[in-house]
């Protein structure tokens, strides 16, 4: 390397600051300062295959190092260590992973009785990808003015199971503003992600949360019942009484990645508790004898919708074990 492309790259790295991107377009990213202030930025190629195995090497979230402007923009040229982070399978590529969004102090699933209704596989789906990054998770109910008796009744059920788990969970309408001092108090002053389901009311909720953020919201397809896309790319949007809210594109399925089958159980905390009981350390909690978790929910001790969702994953693990596994 020459003298003068060494003292470039010295002077370069004399002016690098750390930003923490705030939004991702697709082809290039926000990063903002301490300072308030923010500019585009690329990702230089060499970076962008540096060992990383996912479709978006930068996400919404990252505290990044950005170099000053090269031609025509500035660039991220090395990501501080990730705090934690949650991913989801990319689209039409089933072995790879797509970053969803970093260093996050708490996931909300925003989940709808009805218009759409959210299946408790898709949010348990969720929870379990929480537990397994580290990333404490909330359930938010929204759509509370469309609700009646029995929706009133499914919705206690599911709070009751939920907050037993450890989960908060939190009743809310953003049409009419109820439930919403409570979502206030718990995002307050932290980094918050918020999924969900097109047509669950997410941007709604965000629109109603940080007026003037006027995010796009969709209508409910009325073949299907479920939401159209609304939003394209991950965005962290300032929360105006403190902290930042992070929304992330509508998903209409969830499918975990790189769990092996021997962890699932360890992503459902009432399922861990009792597998210690198992006659065997390796129990599926299948068919096996000796399985402390079956008795367990045939005692309602643990909920059978929790089961089937445990039962879900594990197939799909075993399933893409099978599929990926080369042979000898």
């Amino acid at each position: 390397m020459g003298k003068a492309k060494r003292a470039k790259e010295a002077e370069l790295k004399a002016e690098t600051r750390v930003g923490r991107v705030v939004k991702n377009t697709g082809s290039s990213y926000v990063v903002r300062y301490p300072d308030g202030s923010q500019t585009q930025c690329k990702v230089k190629g060499n970076f962008r295959i540096k060992g990383i195995r996912t479709t978006n090497p930068v996400a919404v979230g990252d505290e990044v190092e950005v170099a000053p402007r090269e031609g025509d923009a500035d660039y991220i040229v090395g990501i501080l260590p990730r705090r934690n982070y949650i991913i989801r399978r990319a689209s039409n590529l089933s072995k790879e992973s797509h970053i969803l969004a970093s260093n996050i102090d708490k996931a909300f699933l925003v989940a709808t009785l009805r218009e759409p209704e959210v299946t408790t596989i898709f949010i348990d789906r969720f929870l379990a990808t929480c537990e397994a990054y580290n990333i404490p998770a909330a359930l938010v109910l929204n759509k509370r003015d469309l609700w009646d008796e029995t929706d009133q009744e499914i919705a206690e059920g599911m709070s009751y199971l939920y907050t037993s788990l450890g989960y908060a969970v939190v009743r809310v309408s953003a049409r009419t503003g109820e439930g919403l001092e409570e979502l206030k108090d718990m995002t307050r002053d932290k980094v918050s992600l918020m999924a969900g389901n097109s047509g669950v009311g997410k941007s709604s909720l965000i629109n109603a949360l940080v007026p003037g953020a006027d995010l796009r919201t969709g209508e409910i397809s009325d073949i299907h019942h479920t939401g159209v896309h609304t939003t394209t790319f991950s965005e962290m949007v300032p929360l105006p009484y403190g902290g930042d809210l992070i929304d992330i594109p509508g998903v209409r399925g969830f499918g975990t990645i790189d769990f092996a089958p021997e962890e699932v159980g360890h992503f459902f905390p009432e399922i861990f508790r009792y597998s210690r009981e198992c006659k065997y350390g390796d129990c599926s909690h299948v068919n096996e004898p000796g399985c402390a978790v079956i008795p367990a929910v045939g005692e309602h001790l643990i909920s059978e919708s929790r089961y089937a969702s445990y039962l879900s994953i594990l197939e799909e693990t075993r399933e893409e074990g099978d599929k990926y596994r080369k042979p000898f």
